[in-house]
């Protein structure tokens, strides 16, 4: 399995399997920045190149994380930041903002935040549904004449949205949501994203741990968590959704890894170009789930996948 790609429509090499920094800052219960940077620091030492954060994570706190972790490293680092989900002062939730005026002013602040001069991979975090796709991708557009951003991303939007942005500028990423429990990308996006030339990103291809058999009950996540407002991870739900669990079980006991090894081959598995960022603070789940380049799965574990998962996961993703 090949390691590593070029980021479509880009001179960018990354490691394939990417580290996502937002729980580093927020949203999984209690964290620690100290470990976190260490884990940062060993991520770079064991390759990993392709780092991805967002203005909202901690409201702004992780991108400052980042800008001191990677102060003199920048030249082993391929970072990826996002606008458009804004926070107030206290971390309160006011929307989404896709005009042209403020998706400026966003990059400057994530630019300070970072400490650097130009943003490797800029994505739309979500669409703003008041203002046109062509509309947005002309301010990012704007950037690059700029100097301030190098390309641009696109973050859950549909191919119609996909195609009208491509024509506007080139599209350099597409992030959406890909897992074993989370399967929509197959039906439409991946043979868009092909054709274009766009490279998919793949954000909780653990399926925000779940896949990795490390939540059995609700009990299991810390208060303040944000799964547990999650609808896959009220107490019926994960009643339901255990039967993916026990399927990857069944296949990491077999060759001897563990559940987030099989998922993450898995997904890496579906094309030579797919990249994934999975989420962690621990130097130990990162060597763990880097190790997922070392699973082979054969067209039997391929066929036992396709006839053994769910074909319904129950609870919608947000």
């Amino acid at each position: 399995m090949n390691n590593s790609t070029i980021l479509g429509n880009s001179n960018l090499k990354i490691n394939r399997m990417g580290l996502g920094c937002m729980g580093m800052s927020e949203f999984y219960g209690s964290f620690d920045e100290i470990e976190s940077t260490n884990t940062l620091h060993k991520a770079i030492d064991l390759g990993v190149n392709f780092f991805d954060t967002a203005d909202m994570y901690g409201s702004g706190a992780n991108e400052k994380l980042l800008g001191k972790t990677f102060k003199n490293k920048w030249n082993n680092v391929v970072l990826a930041t996002k606008f458009g989900v804004m926070r107030g002062e206290k971390g309160e939730w006011l929307g989404l903002n896709g005009q042209p005026d403020y998706i400026q002013k966003a990059c400057e602040q994530s630019l300070k935040n970072l400490g650097i001069e130009a943003i490797d991979l800029y994505y739309m975090h979500r669409q703003d549904p008041k203002v046109e796709i062509e509309v947005i991708v002309g301010a990012m557009s704007e950037l690059v004449k700029q100097g301030k951003i190098k390309y641009l991303g696109l973050s859950e939007v549909d191919t119609n949205t996909i195609r009208r942005a491509h024509k506007i500028h080139p599209i350099t990423a597409l992030q959406t949501e890909y897992s074993l429990w989370s399967r929509e990308p197959e039906q439409e996006i991946f043979e868009v994203c092909k054709e274009l030339g766009i490279t998919f990103v793949s954000y909780s291809p653990l399926g925000r741990g779940f896949l990795t058999g490390a939540i059995q009950s609700r009990e299991d996540m810390e208060a303040g968590d944000f799964r547990l407002n999650n609808p896959r991870f009220t107490e019926e739900a994960m009643k339901e959704n255990i039967k993916f669990v026990k399927v990857i079980d069944q296949l990491a006991k077999e060759k001897d890894v563990t559940n987030a090894q099989i998922a993450l081959a898995w997904v890496l598995s579906q094309n030579n170009e797919i990249t994934a960022i999975p989420g962690t603070r621990k130097i130990n789940r990162l060597k763990e789930n880097l190790s997922a380049f070392n699973v082979e799965l054969t067209k039997n574990d391929f066929q036992i996948i396709n006839e053994s998962m769910p074909k319904i996961t129950i609870g919608n993703r947000y």
